[in-house]
C-alpha cells in the first residue's frame, strides 16, 4: 500500500481474545438502524469449542474498531477468536504460510500478495456462490468479484478474495467558502472540470495544488492520477491490461492518460508554484494551499486520507469539502472509482472460517464498523443510516454510485515497477519528459523483470 510505505513504525505483532456480550460496542436489538435480524440468525451457527485464528494489518485503533465487529461473531456463534495484526502483515504471512501455521483467515492489504499466494497453492477457494453474493450485493460487484478471483497452481481461476473494509482515491479537495466566493460550481463531469480549471485562471487564480514529494516514494501521488484517468479515458478491461502489462505501459492508450495528468500538471497557470514545483512540493504540504487567504489553489486531488494534512483549525464538511472526480461525458465509461482495500481469506481451512466468511455476507458485519469510524463498503444491503460522520457517510455514496471499481494499479504491480520506475517516471515527466520517453523507460524496466 503505498502510504503505508510512507510510515515508519516499530514492527509490532498483537493477539488478543475478542471481548464478550458485555463489550459488544451496540446493544443488540436496541437501535433500530442496525440489522440485527441478520445478527440474530448467526446464532443458529453453532461454534462453540472452535477456534479462529485470524492474521491482518491493522494495529492500535484500527484493531480495537475490528475486533469490535469480531466480537459479535464470537458472541452469536460461541467461537473462541483471536486476532493478531503486524505492520509486517506482507512479510510474515508469507512466512507463516510456508512454514505450515498459517491462521484460518490472513487479511491482505494487497490483492497482488494473495493472488501470488493462491498461485502458490496457500488460499481455499471460497466457492461461485460467494463470487456470485458479490455480484449481486456490492456496487459494481463484478469488479469486486474479480478483485478476488485468481489463478491457482494448476492454473484455473477460482475465487479465493473476499473484499471487506475499502478506501476510495477519487476525490478531488476543495474550500466551499472559496467556490462561494468566487461563484464556482462543483463539477459533474470531466470536461466541466477542465473548463472550470481554464475559467479559475481567466479569473486570476490557480486552480490545483499538485506535489509529488514523499521522501524516497517521491512520485506516488501521480500514480493515483494516471491510474485515475486511464479508468476514464479506456476501458477496465484495458486497465487491467495495463496492471497486468499485457498491455506495454509505452501503448498509446497509456500514453494518453499520461498526457491528460500533464494537461493539468505540466501547465504553469494551472498550478500553484508552476508546473517545475510539482515535483519539489510534499505532497502532505501540497493541500495547504486551498486554506491561504487568497487561496494559492481552489483544487487538490487526493485520496480519502487527506485530511489528515489539513491545518489543524480546518474542519471537514466545513472549511473543507470534496467531490467525485468526474467521468468524460462523451466516453461513456460510467463513474468509475479508484481506490484500495482489504480482503479476506482462507488460509487455514475449517468450520469457524468458512462461517466467517458467511459473517462477512450479513449487514451486521458492515453496520458496526460503519456506525464508528473509517471503514467504507459497496455492500447495497447496509442502512447508511448507521453512518455517525456525513463525511464518511458521503464517501460511502460515491463508492455505491460507482459502475467499476479497480484496486489500485500501482500497488498491483512488481514492486520494481509499482513502487519505482512508474514512481520516478512520473518525477521525470513532470521535471519536462515526454509520456513517451517515460513510458519507454518503465516498459523497459518492466522487461528486465521477465527476463
Amino acid at each position: 500500500m503505498k502510504y503505508s510505505l510512507l510510515m515508519t513504525v516499530a514492527a509490532v505483532a498483537l493477539t488478543a481474545g475478542v471481548a464478550g456480550a458485555a463489550d459488544l460496542k451496540f446493544k443488540p436489538g436496541e437501535d433500530s438502524k442496525f440489522h440485527w435480524d441478520s445478527y440474530e440468525e448467526l446464532k443458529k451457527t453453532d461454534l462453540k469449542g472452535e477456534q479462529l485464528t485470524i492474521f491482518g494489518p491493522w494495529l492500535g485503533p484500527d484493531q480495537a474498531l475490528f475486533e469490535s465487529v469480531l466480537a459479535y461473531f464470537s458472541e452469536a456463534t460461541g467461537a473462541d477468536v483471536r486476532y493478531t495484526g503486524s505492520d509486517s502483515f506482507e512479510q510474515q504471512v508469507v512466512v507463516d504460510l510456508e512454514a505450515g501455521s498459517a491462521p484460518n483467515i490472513s487479511v491482505f492489504p494487497q490483492p497482488g500478495l494473495a493472488s501470488d499466494m493462491a498461485k502458490r497453492a496457500f488460499l481455499t477457494p471460497l466457492g461461485k456462490e460467494t463470487s456470485d453474493w458479490l455480484v449481486q450485493n456490492y456496487a459494481a460487484g463484478q469488479s469486486w468479484a474479480d478483485l478476488g478471483t485468481y489463478a491457482g497452481k494448476d492454473g484455473e481461476k477460482a475465487f479465493y478474495g473476499f473484499p471487506f473494509k475499502a478506501d476510495v482515491k477519487s476525490l478531488v479537495w476543495y474550500s466551499p467558502e472559496n467556490f462561494q466566493d468566487a461563484g464556482y460550481e462543483v463539477p459533474q463531469t470531466m470536461e466541466e472540470l477542465k473548463a472550470l480549471t481554464e475559467k479559475i485562471v481567466a479569473d486570476g487564480g490557480t486552480p490545483w495544488c499538485i506535489g509529488l514529494g514523499s521522501g524516497a516514494a517521491t512520485g506516488w501521488p501521480a500514480t493515483d492520477w494516471v491510474e485515475d484517468l486511464m479508468l476514464r479515458t479506456t476501458t477496465p478491461e484495458n486497465y487491467d491490461k495495463w496492471v497486468s502489462n499485457e498491455m506495454k505501459f509505452n501503448d498509446p492508450i497509456v500514453l494518453n492518460a499520461i498526457n491528460d495528468f500533464g494537461w493539468f500538471a505540466k501547465n504553469d497557470k494551472f498550478v500553484a508554484g508552476g508546473a517545475g514545483a510539482v515535483a519539489s512540493t510534499d505532497f502532505r504540504d501540497s493541500p495547504k494551499g486551498l486554506f491561504t487567504s487568497p487561496p494559492q489553489c481552489y483544487m487538490h486531488r487526493q485520496a480519502s486520507f487527506i485530511p489528515s494534512f489539513f491545518p489543524e483549525d480546518v474542519v471537514v464538511g466545513e472549511d473543507a469539502d470534496f467531490f467525485y472526480f468526474p467521468a468524460y461525458a462523451d466516453k461513456d465509461l460510467g463513474k468509475p472509482v479508484l481506490g484500495a482495500g482489504t480482503t479476506f481469506t482462507i488460509t487455514k481451512d475449517s468450520k469457524a472460517a468458512e462461517a466467517f466468511i458467511k459473517f462477512l455476507e450479513t449487514p451486521i458485519a458492515h453496520e458496526i464498523w460503519m456506525a464508528q469510524k473509517g471503514f467504507l463498503t459497496p455492500y447495497k444491503g447496509v442502512n447508511p443510516e448507521v453512518f455517525t460522520d456525513p463525511t464518511v457517510r458521503k464517501m460511502n455514496d460515491i463508492l455505491l454510485n460507482a459502475t467499476t471499481f479497480r484496486f489500485d494499479g500501482s500497488d498491483m504491480m512488481p514492486g520494481a515497477i509499482g513502487a519505482g520506475a512508474f514512481w520516478t517516471g512520473m518525477v521525470d515527466y513532470v521535471g519536462g519528459k515526454s509520456a513517451e520517453q517515460v513510458a519507454d523507460t518503465i516498459q523497459k524496466a518492466w522487461d528486465g523483470i521477465k527476463k
